[in-house]
Formats: structure tokens, sequence, C-alpha cells
């Protein structure tokens, strides 16, 4: 992952010396998951049909070689900017079937019961990465040359595949697949959308991520133009907000239950502190800010997973974690350029403003259904209440009494 982040911060660099804008920085990010979007659920698929440690071991391999071949374009001189969106695009396909067999891999190793502690731990090692990758691409891009990002990333995959081959596989804790007839998309997505819980944690990530998780596109834009600086100020930024994100990742492993409140109140922080980071005047009070802003976006989103994965059914975990990276991942083709635009457009903090009052007002909504759901719950209860009150009750005393038996009185 260290890598992965290294060759991140290296590709928004590129496409600016290539003569980029905001608007092709986003359009570079989108199109690495525009796969994700068309064809996510369909990873999801793969993931619940086929051996999860060896489908990894194929798309690692994969990413591996797009990685050097995206090092040797560069070193050659041979880079341009539609090289280096084909190459985006061929690396959202395959991350389209690596990231939902990756995340429902983590419940085979380590069973339900830990793995809220689980996808925690994972998050706090994915962000430990935003630190180190970063700041290794800043010193690599200044000494060696940015091509050298890409070499080091591409030999970084050897560690994931020999970790995945060396893993015994009689230990891992394996599902039973589903039927034939429920190994499908529409299956997975019907699924989905009748359990309430499932929906509406879809639902809050779906929108979050387009508009609030984009800060791939809007730091770049935010050190050149906004502060004018260079990659060095670049990679700090993206280190310090991984820094956030990792105390917030290990906040969320310390937790053993993903509630609903802690998504929600995550959700609404976030936005917040979005909205007040588009408005500080300088750099110094910008950056103190990005390490909330970093620890409030990774305990929403790791909680969301967690309840995702906890909330599922085993034989249906690979599509509902196929449709939850569609929606995180999937929708930035749509809020990439959107934030890029509007960067571009009336500047750097107006994509930050966006982003920031459309979580807090998606988490506010949040809110509402929620207790709306909940008062309508508790009306359906008390309605059924009566109704068995009702049915248990006697009818009532007859309308006349009838006369006693041989004229004697009645009791």
């Amino acid at each position: 992952m260290s890598g992965t982040w290294m060759q991140t911060v290296a590709l928004g660099w590129l496409v600016l010396e290539l003569g980029g804008n905001g608007f092709d920085v986003g359009l570079t990010y989108a199109l690495q998951f525009l796969p994700i979007l068309l064809a996510g659920m369909w990873g999801g698929v793969l993931a619940d049909h086929f051996d999860k440690r060896l489908l990894l071991m194929a798309t690692q391999s994969a990413m591996a070689t797009l990685a050097f071949a995206l090092f040797a374009t560069t070193a050659a001189g041979l880079a341009t900017l539609p090289l280096v969106y084909a190459f985006t695009f061929l690396l959202g396909c395959v991350t389209a079937v690596d990231n939902p067999t990756r995340q429902s891999f983590v419940t085979e190793m380590v069973g339900t019961e830990q793995l809220a502690n689980a996808v925690g731990l994972n998050s706090a090692v994915f962000n430990a990465s935003r630190i180190l990758g970063p700041a290794l691409a800043g010193i690599i891009i200044a000494t060696v040359g940015l091509p050298f990002a890409f070499l080091i990333n591409s030999v970084t995959y050897l560690a994931v595949i020999y970790g995945l081959r060396a893993m015994d596989a009689e230990r891992l804790h394996r599902t039973e697949r589903a039927d034939p007839e429920r190994r499908t998309v529409k299956a997975g997505l019907n699924y989905v959308w009748n359990d309430r819980q499932l929906r509406y944690t879809v639902l809050m990530v779906a929108v979050i991520s387009t508009f609030g998780f984009n800060m791939s596109v809007i730091l770049p834009l935010m050190a050149r133009f906004v502060f004018d600086s260079g990659v060095n100020v670049y990679a700090t930024l993206t280190g310090v907000m991984a820094a956030g994100a990792l105390v917030g990742a290990l906040v969320s492993a310390s937790r053993q239950r993903a509630t609903r409140r802690l998504m929600v109140g995550s959700a609404a922080s976030f936005g917040a502190l979005l909205l007040a980071a588009a408005f500080v005047p300088g750099l110094p009070v910008f950056v103190a800010l990005l390490v909330p802003i970093g620890a409030a976006s990774i305990s929403f989103i790791a909680t969301a997973n967690s309840r995702l994965q906890l909330g599922s059914d085993p034989s249906m975990r690979g599509r509902v974690m196929a449709l939850n990276g569609l929606v995180f991942l999937g929708s930035t083709p749509v809020g990439g350029p959107l934030i890029g635009w509007i960067s571009e457009t009336w500047g750097p903090r107006a994509g930050l403003a966006l982003s920031g009052g459309v979580t807090l007002l998606t988490a506010i909504a949040a809110v509402v259904f929620i207790k709306r759901d909940a008062i309508g719950m508790r009306l359906r209860s008390l309605t059924l209440v009566q109704k068995a009150q009702s049915l248990l009750q006697p009818e009532g005393p007859p309308d006349t009494i009838p006369a006693p038996e041989n004229g004697r009185k009645s009791a």
C-alpha cells in the first residue's frame, strides 16, 4: 500500500508536468474508477464464485505488470496524457475485481467475531501507508526522478503475492457458496435493497464518497494554486491527512461494535471539518485541520465497511462489498471531474466547500430518515399490539339475559 500511495502522488504530479490542469487531474482518477462503476458488481460475483486467495494473487500480479509498464514509458520519455488515461483505466479494470475480493477475504482470515477489529486494523495499515508512501514519493521524485516511483510500486506487489502464497489455506474460514440462481448481480442488488440497514449504509457511502472523498483532486490544487508550493508541500498535506486517518483507524479498531451512531457522527464531523478547512486563511491552520479530517473520514468508512460485512449473508458478502466499492470508488468518475471543474473555475476552496457542505447535509438527512423510520416502527408495533388486544378481548355481555330455569333466580 505504501507503493500504491507513492504511485498515486506520482500520477497526480505527472499529469501536471504533462501540461494538465485541475480537470485533467480529476479525469485521471475518474478513469481509474470508471470500470468499478460499470462492472464492479461483476467483480463481486467473481469474488463469491472463485477462491478469493487465488483470485487476489492474479489481480495483484496484473497490477504489478501495469505499474512496471508505466515506469518503462515514463522513463523513456514516451508518457502522454492519453497514455496516462489508458493506464489508469486498465488499473481500474483490475481493481473492479480486486477490491470486493480483498475486502470480503478479511472475513475468511479472521471470522466474524474479530471482523470489526480486523477492518479497523486493515484501515490502520492502509493509512499508515498513506503517511509513508507520499513522503517517499516526494523524496524519490525530488532525487532520482518521477519514473522510479512507479518502478518501486511494481516491486512492492511481490510482497503481497508472497504473503498470499504463504497462507495456510486449510485455516481460512471458508463459507458455503450460494446456489447458482443466487450468484447473479440482480440477486445481490435485491438483497441489499430489501435490507434497511444495508440500504441506508450504502446510500450514505454513495453520496459522501461522490462529494467528500476527493482530497486526491483538491490537495494538489491547494498546494500549487492556493499556497503557491511544490510537490513537497503536496506530499506533506497528503501525509498529514493520512496521519489523522491512522488515528481514526486505530480508534475504530479498538471498538468491538460498529454502531450506527458512530457512523453518522463521523460523517457529520467529516463534513463540518471540510467546510472549516475551505475558509481557513493560511497553510499552518489548513495542515492542522487535515488531522481531524483524516480521522473522521476513515472512522466513517471503516464503520460503514464493518456494518456492511457483519450485516450481510456470507454467500452475498462479495457482492455487498462490490456494491460498497462501486459507490465508494465508482462514484469518483462523477465527483472527481465535478470537483476538479469547480476548483478550476471558482478555485480549490470552492470545491472543498462543496465537498464539506454535501457531506454534512447527508449526515443530517440520515438522522432525519433514521428517526422517521424509528417512529414508523413504533407506530406499526403499537398498531399490532392494539390488534392483538382486540382479538383477545371477549365480544362483551349479551344484549338480553336469558330467563332462569324452573323459575329460580339467577345467581
